[in-house]
C-alpha cells in the first residue's frame, strides 16, 4: 500500500493547512458525508438495513461508544470492522511514535519531546485507517498490561527512572490512539480488567500503576457481548456498561432469503478441476430452513443461538459430498441434492447446543429439524397435486432408490415413463444435466415422505434411501 504524497515534516504540515481534529468528529463527518452520498457503509452486512444499521448511525452521530448485544454469528465483529470505512483513509503521527501521536498535539512523553526538540522539523509519518483499527478478544487471562500498559522492566535495566514516562510499554488501547479499538466478548474479561476501562470511556485517559499521567486517548470503543441470560462465564459489571453510549441489539436474518444471499456470499467457493459446482435454489433454501428452525426448535438451547455460520458451513458440506460424488463418478457437475444432507451432521453438531441430552438424541433432533425443512422448502416450491400420476405409479409397484454415492443417470430412467415427475422437476432447475434433474427427483421423493405420500426406508450407511408406496 503505496503513502501518497504528503507533508513529511512538521512545518510542511503545517503549511498544507491541516488541522486536527478529534476520530469521533472524523468519523461524523464522513458518515454524513456517506450519508448524502447514499452510499452504503456496511454493504457486505444484509438483513440490518431497517434495524440495526440506522441505530449504528445514530450511535455515530451522537459520539458514542457503542456495545453490540447479540447470540453467536450475528456479524457483531464485521459491524465493527467496519467502521474503519468511516476514518480517513490517511492520517498523520509523528514518526516512530507508539501512540499515533498527532503532530499538532502530541499526548506522550516522546512525541512532546520530539516536538520539543525538533520544532518544525519533526519528522511526519503517514497510517493507513487499517492501520488505526485494532482488536482484542476478551479471555479471563486478558491482563491491565495488555490492554492499557505496563511498566517495561528492560527500559528499567538500561537505566531509566521509574518516574520517567518512557519506562512505559503501552498496551493496544493506548496503541490504538486516534482510531476505533474493538473488544470481543466483553464479559469474558475478568472483572478487576473491567474496572481498568472505566477512566477510557468517560475521562478519556489511562492510568498505569503509580505514574501521576493523564494521557489523553483519543478513542472510540466497540465492544460485543452475548446476552446477559446466555453466558455464565462472566459479566459486564454495572459502571462499565452504564458507560457505553449506546447498546445496540443484533439479530439473526429474518427473511429466508436473506440467510441464503449470506450464505453464498460467505461460503467457499472451491472447486475441484473439471467440476462445475451447480447449487439449486430449492437446495440453498433448505440449507437456510435448516437453521431457521433450529433456532425455533425447543430441543435446541436458543440462549446460545444458532449462528449464520451453521448454514454456510453446511451448505459447503453439502456441496463437498457432491464433488465427492462427481470425482468418484466421473460426472462434470456437482450439485447438491437431499441424499448429501447426512453430510452436514459433523458441521451442525458443532454449532447447536441441545436441551436434553441422551444416547442418538443429537442425530434424531437434527434428523427431524432437516425433514422439517425440507417439508417447509418442498409445499412453498412445489404443488403436491401436480404429481398425482407420480403417486399413482408408486401405488402400482414403483420404488426408487437413492443414494448420495449412485451416479445421476440412475435417477433419470427410474421416472422417465412420469410425464408430470417430468414437468415438476423441470420447474425446479434451470439446466437438463442429469445431476441437475437427479438432485430435483430426490426433492420431489423426500417432500412427498415428509408430507406423508411416500414411505421411505434409509440405507443402512446413512447416504441413501428407498421410496416407495406407503
Amino acid at each position: 500500500m503505496a503513502t501518497p504524497a504528503q507533508p513529511t515534516t512538521l512545518r510542511e504540515l503545517k503549511q498544507s493547512g491541516y488541522t486536527s481534529r478529534p476520530v469521533r468528529t472524523e468519523l461524523r463527518t464522513n458518515l454524513i458525508e456517506a450519508l448524502r452520498a447514499q452510499r452504503p457503509v456496511f454493504e457486505a452486512i444484509k438483513g440490518y438495513d431497517e434495524t440495526v444499521v440506522p441505530q449504528v448511525y445514530n450511535a455515530i452521530l451522537a459520539g458514542h461508544d457503542i456495545i453490540f448485544l447479540g447470540e453467536r454469528g450475528q456479524a457483531k465483529t464485521r459491524l465493527a470492522r467496519d467502521l474503519i470505512q468511516l476514518l480517513d483513509e490517511w492520517a498523520p503521527i509523528i514518526a516512530r511514535s507508539e501512540v499515533n501521536d498527532d503532530p499538532l498535539a502530541p499526548i506522550s512523553y516522546f512525541g512532546r519531546q520530539t516536538v520539543a526538540e525538533l520544532g518544525d522539523d519533526t519528522p511526519i509519518a503517514w497510517v493507513h485507517r487499517s492501520s488505526r483499527f485494532a482488536e482484542k478478544l476478551a479471555t479471563p487471562d486478558t491482563t491491565v498490561a495488555d490492554l492499557i500498559g505496563e511498566v517495561d522492566p528492560i527500559k528499567v535495566a538500561e537505566g531509566r527512572y521509574l518516574s520517567n514516562e518512557e519506562v512505559i510499554s503501552f498496551g493496544l488501547i493506548p496503541r490504538t490512539n486516534r482510531g476505533v479499538f474493538n473488544l470481543n466478548e466483553l464479559p469474558d474479561l475478568a472483572e478487576r480488567i473491567q474496572v481498568g476501562l472505566l477512566n477510557i470511556l468517560e475521562e478519556r485517559d489511562i492510568q498505569i500503576r503509580g505514574f501521576q499521567i493523564r494521557l489523553p486517548v483519543d478513542i472510540v470503543l466497540i465492544a460485543s457481548a452475548n446476552p446477559e441470560d446466555y453466558t455464565n462465564r462472566g459479566r459486564i459489571i454495572t459502571p462499565l456498561k452504564d458507560r457505553f453510549g449506546s447498546q445496540i441489539r443484533t439479530h439473526y436474518p429474518r427473511e429466508i432469503e436473506l440467510e441464503v444471499e449470506i450464505m453464498e456470499q460467505e461460503r467457499d467457493r472451491y472447486c475441484a478441476p473439471d467440476v462445475e459446482v451447480v447449487f439449486p435454489g430449492f437446495m440453498q433454501e433448505v440449507m437456510a430452513e435448516i437453521s431457521h428452525h433450529a433456532r425455533r426448535s425447543p430441543d435446541i438451547s436458543q440462549r446460545s443461538g444458532v449462528s449464520v455460520r451453521m448454514t454456510v458451513a453446511n451448505a459447503e458440506a453439502a456441496i463437498a459430498n457432491a464433488q465427492r460424488r462427481s470425482i468418484r463418478t466421473g460426472e462434470s457437475k456437482a450439485v447438491p441434492r437431499i441424499s448429501d444432507l447426512p453430510a452436514i451432521y459433523p458441521s451442525t453438531m458443532g454449532k447447536i447446543e441441545l436441551e436434553t441430552f441422551g444416547e442418538g438424541r443429537d442425530e434424531q433432533v437434527v434428523e427431524r429439524i432437516i425433514g422439517e425443512a425440507v417439508r417447509t422448502v418442498f409445499l412453498r416450491t412445489v404443488d403436491p397435486s401436480r404429481l398425482d400420476m407420480l403417486l399413482l405409479a408408486f401405488d402400482n409397484g414403483l420404488t426408487v432408490e437413492t443414494s448420495d454415492q449412485a451416479d445421476s443417470f440412475s435417477y433419470i430412467h427410474q421416472i422417465s415413463a412420469v410425464d408430470d415427475m417430468k414437468d415438476v422437476v423441470g420447474s425446479l432447475v434451470d439446466g437438463t444435466s442429469p445431476p441437475e434433474l437427479a438432485s430435483a427427483v430426490e426433492f420431489v421423493l423426500e417432500g412427498l415422505h415428509q408430507t406423508r405420500k411416500l414411505s421411505r426406508r434409509s440405507a443402512r450407511d446413512g447416504g441413501g434411501a428407498r421410496y416407495s408406496h406407503r
